[in-house]
């Protein structure tokens, strides 16, 4: 099966941040692990399968926001009001998915899973928007949060590089404006 690049070019431009969602209708874990495989297509560069999921939904959702919480006041990261936040957060969509990376004893392959986790996170964004799904792709408030790895099923050395809102669309948002790529042509 072929896709033109027009079609391609289509659904990217149709993905938005946006989580104007039904909170009462859940995500199929079905669903969700689809877009993980999808993930899981991402380049990576030695083969090191960085890449990690969780899919928080229901109660494990409040139970996201506490782990984070906890850390955050023993590390003394964030305000009362980034905490307050924090602890109800993951509970604005039906689903979240927290994706997590590997680490690698060599620097560069260490910053090539993150590359590998970040491009994983693309295919599945643009997967959510296929499947009719909006999505919201989160920087978690601690990366190497001990609670919210350990409840993950993370390993300890892991880092979490993003967390996904899933949920059913019921509102949209305005197309951004988005500048003109510079492009340079260099030739002969």
């Amino acid at each position: 099966m072929t896709t033109s690049l027009d079609d391609f070019a289509e659904l990217v431009r149709s993905r938005r941040t946006q989580m104007l969602v039904d909170r009462d209708r859940e995500v199929p874990t079905e669903l969700i692990e689809q877009l993980c495989e999808l993930g899981t297509w991402a380049p990576n560069h030695k083969k090191t399968w960085p890449w990690k999921f969780a899919i928080v939904t229901g109660y494990g959702r409040a139970r996201l926001g506490e782990a984070f919480v906890d850390d955050m006041c023993e590390q003394a990261v964030g305000d009362e009001g980034k905490r307050a936040k924090t602890m109800t957060k993951y509970t604005r969509t039906p689903a979240s998915l927290v994706v997590g990376c590997a680490p690698h004893d060599h620097p560069t392959f260490h910053e090539e899973n993150r590359d590998a986790v970040s491009a994983a996170i693309q295919n599945i964004l643009l997967g959510a928007t296929a499947a009719g799904l909006s999505s919201f792709w989160s920087t978690a408030p601690i990366i190497d949060s001990p609670r919210a790895l350990e409840l993950c099923g993370f390993e300890p050395d892991d880092r979490i590089l993003g967390i996904i809102y899933l949920g059913w669309p019921n509102g949209s948002v305005e197309t951004p404006e988005r500048p003109e790529p510079l492009v340079r042509h260099i030739a002969d």
